[in-house]
């Protein structure tokens, strides 16, 4: 199955970040991807965090969720719609904080699963502060998906987003055999941490993961670290890019990863 990470340097004008996301999903279906993933906050980086707030829709309708679907159903996709603010009451009430929740279509062009973002990222070196909880209401629930591939197997995709991928007890739960993870993280913690997660995830559940980042300077002047990439089972990178806007593909397959799983049984030595 082939796949691919979108990487975005999205901007607070929406229509923008739109048009961008539809060029990058283009280039994945020309290319010859079944899935394509894009990034956290694919459709807007504000300068504040209140700014999601005024763009925040309701579970099932709204611009931002017709323009997955339709991109879906046009390109014949799967698409992992990064996140989208999601309100988390009723339509008349005043928008206080929103699920960042990340949205699957298939083909059709039908939304086929939602997972809201678990754990919230906070971090203050001195320089540099972010607190997600302020806007964002957290999760609740670990989300899966099939995804049946034109090869004829079945694909089980579990879903995370950015600081959710410090969280290993989180991927062992899904028991999936690829996990996605849309993210912005900051260029700090990424140049730390991004690349060794994302393979420590990969060997711990011998699985492949798929992370679409935010990657560059924006402008509201925060600087995303980018890289998104794929890695296989093993831990070994497939495919990615540093910076900029673009399509990170690779090919994953059913029997290299049925093979890695028989030849190290570790998922079935767990004690705890």
């Amino acid at each position: 199955m082939k796949v691919a990470a979108l990487q975005m340097v999205s901007s607070a004008d929406i229509r923008t970040n739109l048009d961008t996301a539809r060029g990058l999903l283009e280039q994945a279906a020309q290319q010859g991807a079944e899935l394509a993933v894009l990034p956290e906050y694919f459709c807007m980086l504000g300068f504040k965090d209140t700014d999601k707030l005024q763009f925040a829709e309701q579970p099932g309708q709204g611009p931002l969720q017709d323009f997955l679907g339709r991109c879906a159903h046009e390109l014949g996709l799967w698409i992992v719609g990064g996140t989208v603010p999601l309100a988390t009451g009723a339509a008349e009430a005043p928008v206080k904080q929103v699920f960042n929740s990340t949205l699957v279509y298939g083909p059709t062009g039908q939304c086929t699963a939602r997972y809201d973002k678990m754990h919230l990222f906070r971090f203050d070196n001195g320089r540099e502060s972010y607190d997600e909880s302020r806007v964002l209401q957290p999760g609740r629930q670990p989300v899966t998906f099939d995804l049946p591939s034109r090869d004829g197997s079945t694909w089980r995709i579990g879903l995370s987003i950015c600081y959710d991928l410090r969280f290993p007890e989180l991927y062992r739960a899904l028991k999936a055999d690829l996990l996605l993870v849309p993210s912005a993280f900051t260029f700090t913690t990424g140049q730390a941490h991004w690349e060794i997660l994302l393979r420590a995830r990969a060997i711990e559940n011998l699985a492949y993961v798929l992370a679409s980042a935010q990657g560059g300077t924006h402008e509201n002047k925060r600087r995303t670290w980018g890289h998104s990439m794929v890695v296989d089972p093993w831990g070994q990178i497939l495919a990615q890019q540093a910076e900029g806007p673009g399509v990170v593909m690779a090919e994953l397959l059913k029997a290299r990863l049925e093979a890695e799983r028989l030849r190290l049984p570790a998922l079935n030595h767990g004690v705890l």
